[in-house]
């Protein structure tokens, strides 16, 4: 049993990340911000029960890379792939129920 469903990338594995699965949903976040922190243990739940869902998170302050390319000015910054393209995005902590019903408006069950 995988204790640590959600992946951690960086700038240098970012892409690959987002080409790894049908797929992602990368969290952008930042070790000092508390809804980020917030948001972890859903995060984890959501990474273990959904196991064709790929939950990925990257930290802003040690990535910036990606996190200007995707614009990022928040945190924490969820989006969502589909076959390696951005198909929707969130600002702010979710609940779980907020993430299940994102999920299933882009046809992800």
């Amino acid at each position: 049993m995988n204790l640590t469903p959600v992946l951690h990338t960086d700038d240098a594995h970012f892409d690959a990340e987002v080409a790894s699965a049908p797929a992602v949903l990368i969290v952008f976040s930042g070790k000092w911000c508390p809804p980020c922190r917030a948001l972890e243990p859903t995060l984890q739940a959501l990474a273990a029960d959904r196991p064709r869902l790929r939950v990925v998170e990257i930290d802003v302050d040690d990535n910036q890379v990606a996190a200007q390319r995707f614009m990022v000015r928040s945190v924490p910054s969820l989006f969502l792939f589909k076959q390696g393209r951005v198909a929707s995005q969130r600002l702010g902590n979710q609940t779980r129920r907020q993430l299940e019903e994102w999920l299933a408006s882009t046809g992800i069950a």
